[in-house]
Order: C-alpha cells, then sequence, then structure tokens
C-alpha cells in the first residue's frame, strides 16, 4: 500500500483518532469530563446538577471505582469529581491532575450540591447529558454517539456548540467504512514505522504499567494472579493473565493512564497486551511487532465499528480476535491465516454478554484472547470453522457483517433486560 494512498493515510487517521489516553472506566470518566465542561461553561461551582445518561453508561458506571475519588463508585461520585476537581482541556484524562485537597473538597461537595441522576430516553447507546445551576445562571453540556463527542454546549440560553446528531442512531464515523481485514494486513505490511512509533510505543507503555500493577497490587478478583498460580508461566498463559490484570487494577481504582481502543480501556488492554507477551517471548523485532499491534488495533475497531460504541455484546470478544490475528502475525500469518483465525474467534466467543464493567470483565478478557488463539491454532492444525456452522457465513467480512448485525440490533432486548436486572439489584 502507498504512503500517499487514502487508504494508508486514512488508517492512520483512525489509529490517531481511537488510540488516545483513558485514566479510569471511560464512561464514568466521559461523565466527569461532561462536569468539567459544564462547570467551565457555568463559570462557578453548580448548587444544582441534573445527570441523564442512557443505559449503558448507567451499566459500565454502576460498579467501577472512579480514580482519584477515594474509591468512590458511580455516576454521583463521577459527576461530582468532574465539577469540583476536573480540567476540561484533558478530556479523558480529566481527572489525572486531582490533588488530596481537591479530594477534601470533593467530600463536601458531595454533601452539600444538589445531584439528581434520570436515565436518558434516547435510543442512542451512548447519551449523556449535564445541566448545572448557580443562582439565576445555568449551563447544559450533552455528550452522544462516542466519550469525547461534544454536541451541544449551553450557558443560559445561548447555544455556544449545537452539533448535528441523531438519537436514533450510534453511527460509525464515516471513515471506519474503508476497513477491511485484507486491507488492514496490506497496511500493516507497508506502513513505515515511523508513522506509528510514537502511538503504539505509547500503548506499550501504558498497557504494559497497568498489567503489571495489577500482577503486583490487590485489585478486584485478582483474575491475573489467579491464572498465573493456577496455570503457570507459558506464553499463551501469560498472554491471558497480563491482559486480564490490567483490567483487574483499571476497573477497581487504579490510577494509570491506558491506551484504549474503540472508547474501551479494556479493549485497548486486550488488543494490545497479549501481542506484546508474545513478541516478546519470541524474539519479534520493535518493527514487527509495530506492525501485528497496527493489525490487532485495527481489527478490533474494525469488528466494532459495526456493533457501535456500547451494546449488549462484550467488546472484549472483538479485541480478543484482534489480538489473536496480531499475534498470528508475528508468527508469519498473511491475510489467509488472519482471516481465518478472525472467523475462529468469532465463532467460539461471540455472544458473550456484557453486563456492565466491574470486576468480571478481567475474566471475560482472559476468555476473549483464550478464544483469539484458538482461532488461530486451530488454522495452524488445518482446523476451521465452516460456512453454516451456526453465526458463521462464507467470508471474514460477511462474518463480520452477521455478528455485527445480531450485536447491534438482535441483542437490543438482551441490553435492556441486563439494565433491568442490574438496577433491581443494587
Amino acid at each position: 500500500m502507498k504512503r500517499d494512498s487514502a487508504v494508508y493515510q486514512t488508517y492512520l487517521e483512525i489509529l490517531r483518532e481511537e488510540l488516545v489516553c483513558a485514566m479510569g472506566c471511560t464512561e464514568p470518566v466521559a461523565v466527569a469530563y461532561a462536569g468539567a465542561l459544564a462547570r467551565q461553561t457555568l463559570g462557578a461551582r453548580p448548587e444544582r446538577v441534573e445527570l441523564t445518561v442512557s443505559g449503558n453508561i448507567i451499566k459500565n458506571a454502576k460498579s467501577v471505582i472512579v480514580p482519584h475519588t477515594g474509591g468512590r463508585r458511580g455516576l454521583r461520585a463521577a459527576v461530582a469529581a468532574g465539577i469540583c476537581c476536573g480540567a476540561a482541556d484533558r478530556e479523558l484524562e480529566v481527572l489525572s491532575g486531582v490533588t488530596e485537597e481537591d479530594q477534601a473538597a470533593l467530600d463536601g461537595y458531595l454533601q452539600s450540591a444538589e445531584i439528581a441522576v434520570l436515565q436518558s430516553d434516547a435510543r442512542c447507546p451512548f447519551d449523556l447529558r449535564v445541566q448545572v445551576w448557580a443562582g439565576a445562571e445555568s449551563a447544559y453540556v450533552r455528550i452522544a454517539g462516542h466519550h469525547t463527542n461534544v454536541i451541544q454546549i449551553c450557558r443560559n440560553d445561548e447555544r455556544l456548540v449545537d452539533r448535528p446528531f441523531s438519537d436514533e442512531a450510534d453511527p460509525a464515523p464515516e471513515n471506519r467504512a474503508l476497513l477491511t481485514v485484507r486491507d488492514i494486513v496490506d497496511f500493516a505490511a507497508s506502513v513505515h514505522p515511523e508513522d506509528v512509533r510514537e502511538l503504539l510505543c505509547r500503548q506499550i507503555d501504558c498497557n504494559l504499567a497497568i498489567a503489571r500493577a495489577g500482577l503486583e497490587g490487590d485489585y478486584g478478583a485478582c483474575i491475573g494472579k489467579i491464572l498465573l498460580k493456577s496455570y503457570g508461566e507459558s506464553v499463551h498463559n501469560r498472554a491471558k493473565a497480563w491482559a486480564a490484570a490490567g483490567s483487574d487494577a483499571r476497573m477497581n481504582g487504579c490510577e494509570l493512564p491506558v491506551v484504549i481502543n474503540s472508547g474501551s480501556g479494556n479493549q485497548g488492554i486486550t488488543a494490545s497486551v497479549p501481542v506484546i507477551v508474545y513478541a516478546r517471548d519470541c524474539g519479534a523485532s520493535e518493527e514487527t511487532l509495530l506492525r501485528a499491534l497496527v493489525i490487532s488495533n485495527l481489527v478490533t475497531i474494525h469488528l466494532k465499528a459495526g456493533i457501535g460504541s456500547l451494546s449488549a455484546y462484550c467488546g472484549a470478544t472483538s479485541a480478543g480476535a484482534g489480538a489473536g490475528a496480531g499475534i498470528c502475525y508475528l508468527y508469519g500469518g498473511g491475510y489467509e491465516q488472519i482471516a481465518h483465525t478472525i472467523v475462529n474467534a468469532l465463532a467460539i466467543n461471540s455472544g458473550m454478554l456484557c453486563d456492565g464493567a466491574k470486576s468480571s470483565c478481567a475474566a471475560k478478557i482472559a476468555s476473549a484472547v483464550e478464544a483469539g488463539l484458538l482461532g488461530m491454532q486451530m488454522y495452524q492444525y488445518d482446523s476451521q470453522f465452516y460456512s453454516g456452522d451456526g453465526i458463521v457465513v462464507k467470508g471474514v467480512e460477511n462474518t463480520i457483517d452477521a455478528v455485527s448485525a445480531i450485536a447491534r440490533d438482535g441483542m437490543r432486548a438482551v441490553d435492556e433486560e441486563i439494565l433491568r436486572i442490574m438496577m433491581s439489584n443494587r
């Protein structure tokens, strides 16, 4: 693929858009970001706050610790932290500069402020609105579609930002339509390393650091440590354990940043850490690792683009398939081997439910990585799933489309039932 071609430049643009740093689970952090924007717009600390969010945001903010809040969980803590202590210009690292003094101020603000949390009636899975008041002054911020897509900002009756958006959809950016597995493999093989080195080296450094923290600390259910204690130090098990450990830490208050993928830190960890573990085990060069990470990240983005940012379908499934594809490349796999790895992985693990962000995400990540690795091993041993085997359709792109339709459309009622159960079990 030529460096000056439209596809080459678009793929670089997609990587730059997706592989950004975030601190903490991205849904409550997006709430904190909106809160910080609302306070910045108001120009004062609000006395009253009304937070309106879609069900998927409720689901993903219910059980995780918001970083730099002294161990607090949930939406009230997230929006209050953003308002009280957040730096709006840092977007998904909005809470990265919070001090101990700020945390003390947050305690007082949560006791004094009136904060109401409501559920949005918009059909868009990602809908987030913050309205704030101080005396006679008010401000309003709305984020929709994805975590930093600010579509409205108002101060009193003045609209400062007003971008068109449909409540009925969660569309992927238009440039995602150019993604295909064949072109991803071609791009990875031809990409100039200097075009992606800074971006991917940041992903390597950040995501390995939080994985290491998960193994050294006592976070959540300690899935990463349990995997190592139970199944040993094989590269196969370490790839799962290190990825799971990153989620152990991230879901349970670790304040290290993560380079995300498709709006998710867990997916960013899943798409990168197993590939890095395998690359180091087999002695791959830095350049080969970068190319493998290009494949893993872009395959993950491609699989998620047709599903949407939030759904009842666990996004780790997509990232596990991406990781399998990247590891397949490390071992010399080309388009055919990578395509079959993806199809096999999707056939194995599609249907794993997203029941919100919490400690069990680490175990789901281990399962998703296992599916990606088994999908690769199957093809190495001349085994594969064929068209007509359940949801498998002839051709990797057709299978991806089928899984996307199931996750995006077929699982909407499932998502509603998951949320009903979660909200009745507080």
